[in-house]
């Protein structure tokens, strides 16, 4: 179903791509999304109607038909999304745009198609006012101008001040028949308008009911989905389970393996000690043999030993004695040496004598 019967005249003024949202008319609150994927968005223009629409299919299905009028107001919710009521629809429309600075540009678009429909309404009211108020002066003046060709008396003052009064009739009546040739184009104009908006409310209609049995149709999917899936999730507990266990027991071989390689090297090691003991006890009678020689040289040494300490004695007690005889012989020496001094200082005394008694000689 398109959304434009042959919309020639409406051109496309603005196009982005966004997922396409609608609100929940049961809570009012949660978004029901009305596309399963981006899809193209445009703005259009009616040079007919002098209006601006926003529209989206989704495949063959119209997603957005919204007339934008100047109460609507666009308003961003995030960083991504942003919103606006369609009072004609019953609905709030919300889209979802890939980046910030799209959303920027479509609410740009959509405040300067705003400020054109509120243009275009002011325009449209100034000519119905300007086409109502020729209706009016037309119609106060008609009756005096009838009143004023009434009273004119004779036929000859009718033929002598007629004239002006008939060309002024004559321009209120051509006044008329144009404001009346604008009303019955307006009339035309707004009739064509109106069984376009009743094809186009039968359409939507159509598309209504045909997005009402979809709903359906994907609510029910959605539960034998949630079914499926509550099904699928207690599988997956199962086999999560399963695998918990494998992977404990897969542990448990593990622990029993780096066991039982600890236990063969402790038995490596074991049978190695037993080797060396083997050898050991292969070697213990030399050893004995050994033994028993090395306990005899103890012996001897022994017996070696306490000869040495009993010279050690007898060389200690001589040397003491050499000690006492040294000393004995250093005060010898010291009082030998004393005499030696007197008898020296004595010679000295007598040469000194004998060399004076040489000098008076």
């Amino acid at each position: 179903i398109s959304p434009v019967p042959p919309y020639s005249r409406e051109q496309p003024i603005f196009t982005t791509r966004a997922h396409v949202f609608q609100i929940d008319p049961s809570t009012k609150k949660n978004w029901v999304p009305a596309s399963k994927q981006a899809v193209t968005v445009s703005y259009f223009y009616d040079s007919t109607r002098n209006s601006y629409r926003i529209i989206s299919v989704d495949g063959a299905k119209v997603i957005i038909n919204s007339t934008i009028t100047p109460n609507m107001t666009f308003t961003k919710t995030s960083q991504k999304f942003g919103q606006w009521a369609d009072s004609r629809a019953n609905t709030v429309f919300g889209l979802g745009f890939p980046s910030e600075q799209q959303l920027t540009k479509f609410a740009e678009k959509f405040q300067e198609v705003k400020e054109a429909a509120k243009l275009a309404r002011d325009r449209s009211q100034e000519k119905i006012e300007t086409s109502s108020n020729h209706s009016q002066e037309s119609g106060r003046e008609t009756p005096s101008s009838t009143r004023a060709s009434s009273v004119n008396g004779t036929d000859d003052e009718k033929a002598s001040h007629g004239g002006p009064a008939e060309a002024h009739l004559k321009s209120e009546n051509d006044k008329l028949k144009i404001a009346l040739a604008q009303s019955s184009t307006n009339v035309k104009k707004w009739e064509t308008e109106l069984q376009s908006l009743r094809e186009s409310n039968a359409r939507l209609s159509t598309a209504l009911q045909e997005s009402a049995a979809s709903i359906e149709h994907w609510k029910k999917q959605f539960s034998a989905c949630k079914e499926e899936n509550d099904q699928l999730r207690g599988k997956i507990e199962e086999l999560e389970e399963q695998c918990n266990e494998i992977n404990k027991e897969k542990e448990r071989n593990a622990q029993l393996s780096r066991r039982l390689q600890e236990l063969e090297t402790e038995l490596q090691d074991k049978e190695l000690e037993l080797e060396e003991l083997r050898k050991q006890s292969e070697i213990i009678p030399e050893l004995m043999s050994e033994c028993e020689s090395v306990s005899e040289q103890l012996q001897a040494a022994e017996k070696k030993n306490k000869d040495l300490e009993e010279k050690v004695r007898t060389l200690r007690t001589e040397v003491e004695e050499n000690k006492h005889r040294q000393t004995n012989l250093k005060t010898e020496l010291k009082n030998f040496l004393d005499v030696l001094d007197g008898k020296i200082d004595e010679l000295h005394d007598f040469r000194q004598g004998l060399s004076k008694l040489g000098v008076d000689n």
